[in-house]
């Protein structure tokens, strides 16, 4: 017998996302996931100055604003021929390391941690440890008030659920401090972006908060405080969960996918820009013992809308793109166009880039056992961390040299007008995947503009081959042995950490037998 759950909204993500599956024999055997929002940006940016889009496109999210005024801004750069220099790509880069701290750290405690532990467990604590009791009663007093938001409700403890009460209670020890955590590293940010969200100084050409020492004495001193929370609590703790209790997920490698990557490459550690902390490149059906990566070209991308609800065409590269609704179109389901690289569906993120750039540490894990899913997507996420934060140091070392030199220039003000006609695209890396803008000027200004997400890439509906996107083909398979507590579904999707930008709710009024889940 096959049913059908539906889950909408999928909680403790940004945005607003529905997943349906269909069981049968306690096994996920089909999934479709649907964006119900529409994302007008793109549309309203028509007939602007070219350089308002670094300040629009900013406000696509609130979580992974400065990433997207970056791409804004790159696209920029091609278009008006402006050449950053290496002062502004070293205040760019801190500005975007701050932004992978606090944006992995949130998601690994905040989005996704409980649905690996059985929270009433910290009831039966017997250590001495008074930060921990403290913990303890705070939590069993909320139970007792019949408070306890936000750590419930939620999905049932299952199998998979840790239970141990030091572990528990030491997850969330460090759920509580991950709060002020991601809070100094949101202010870290801002002392080179101006404040936050929705940094001020990122523009086409380069970089226009001028630095000084103590800005970034301060910004290395909480730079410190970062390091310690990754390297002593957020990377143990991943691997603690990712390498004991959830061993058997991580073995089963639940979550999979289609085992094709993608990466557009970021953060460069010197001024040629040919070597970057991530590594652009593309894998297609990966072989863990063999890995080959196939160079990135821009020119191989397409969106297909098929299955969404836009004006139905042929799949068009990004500049080409079209921002047209049809929300009478019979076989839609998502407001989210379907990415494909040279016709293949992409996943983009921390698994991506880990696997791109033949990580060591992430591949010792491969090794032990690991395979690709869900649990790996955590333990990317979290080793790439730290390669962030090593890069920091390095960077602020590299400011403080360049600031003394004769010269020195954080923007390229020789380009600051638009050209009255052109076009240029702008890669980056979000901590979520490979971001993209897509910008052409004409009459000076913007003529058509396109933004392709990573959660377009990796939460895109079927294309017009019928092939599915990466949530929806990461869920094929997954066990689902209670259709009440549908748990591992949403394990698989949060873990690729979706981010889908506000903006229409759509309500579908068929209910019919199908379960319905509120999850929080």
């Amino acid at each position: 017998m096959v049913e059908k759950i539906v889950i909408d909204p999928v909680t403790r993500i940004e945005g607003h996302l529905k997943i349906e599956v269909e069981v049968e024999n306690g096994n996920v055997k089909d999934a479709w996931s649907s964006g119900t929002m529409a994302r007008g940006f793109e549309a309203l940016l028509k007939g602007k100055d070219p350089r308002d889009a670094p300040f629009v496109t900013s406000r696509f999210c609130g979580v992974c604003y400065s990433v997207h005024q970056l791409t804004s801004a790159r696209a920029l750069d091609e278009a008006f021929g402006a050449k950053v220099p290496w002062g502004g790509t070293l205040l760019r880069n801190l500005a975007m390391g701050a932004q992978y701290i606090y944006d992995h750290v949130l998601h690994f405690y905040h989005l996704s941690a409980l649905d690996y532990i059985d929270i009433m467990a910290v009831a039966n604590y017997k250590g001495k440890d008074k930060g921990l009791l403290a913990v303890k009663d705070k939590i069993v007093g909320l139970v007792k008030a019949n408070d306890t938001f936000p750590l419930t409700p939620r999905y049932k403890p299952d199998e998979f659920c840790v239970k141990d009460p030091d572990m528990v209670i030491s997850a969330v020890k460090h759920y509580i401090d991950a709060l002020s955590t991601h809070a100094r590293a949101r202010n870290m940010g801002a002392i080179f972006g101006g404040r936050t969200p929705h940094y001020q100084s990122i523009v086409v050409g380069g970089f226009t908060q001028y630095p000084d020492i103590n800005m970034v004495a301060r910004f290395r001193t909480m730079l410190d405080e970062q390091a310690k929370f990754v390297n002593d609590v957020y990377i143990p703790d991943v691997l603690a969960f990712g390498t004991g209790p959830l061993f058997p997920l991580a073995k089963m490698g639940l979550g999979g996918g289609h085992y094709n990557y993608i990466s557009y490459g970021a953060l460069e550690k010197d001024p040629t820009g040919k070597d970057l902390v991530f590594p652009p490149g593309v894998i297609v059906g990966l072989d863990p013992k063999n890995i080959k990566v196939q160079p990135f070209d821009q020119k191989k991308i397409t969106e297909s809308v098929k299955y969404a609800w836009y004006k139905q065409d042929e799949p068009q590269h990004p500049y080409n793109g079209k921002q047209e609704f049809d929300l009478e179109q019979k076989k839609a389901y998502s407001f989210v166009k379907a990415p494909r690289y040279d016709g293949l569906p992409m996943e983009a993120g921390p698994l991506a880039r880990m696997l791109i750039a033949r990580e060591p540490t992430f591949l010792g894990l491969v090794k032990q056992g690991v395979k690709l899913g869900a649990v790996a997507r955590h333990a990317a996420r979290a080793i790439e961390t730290k390669l962030v934060v090593d890069a920091c140091y390095k960077w602020c070392d590299d400011l403080l040299s360049a600031m003394t030199k004769p010269g020195f220039k954080i923007h390229d003000t020789d380009h600051w007008e638009p050209p009255n006609n052109g076009m240029g695209s702008g890669f980056y890396e979000a901590p979520r995947g490979a971001l993209g803008h897509w910008i052409k000027i004409k009459d000076k200004k913007i003529d058509n503009y396109q933004a392709v997400v990573p959660s377009t890439w990796n939460a895109s509906p079927r294309d017009e081959k019928k092939v599915r996107g990466p949530y929806e083909e990461s869920l094929i398979g997954v066990p689902v042995p209670d259709p009440d507590n549908p748990i591992n579904v949403v394990r698989v999707i949060r873990s690729f950490d979706p981010c889908l930008a506000c903006a229409i709710h759509l309500i579908d009024p068929k209910t019919n037998e199908i379960r319905k889940f509120i999850v929080e």
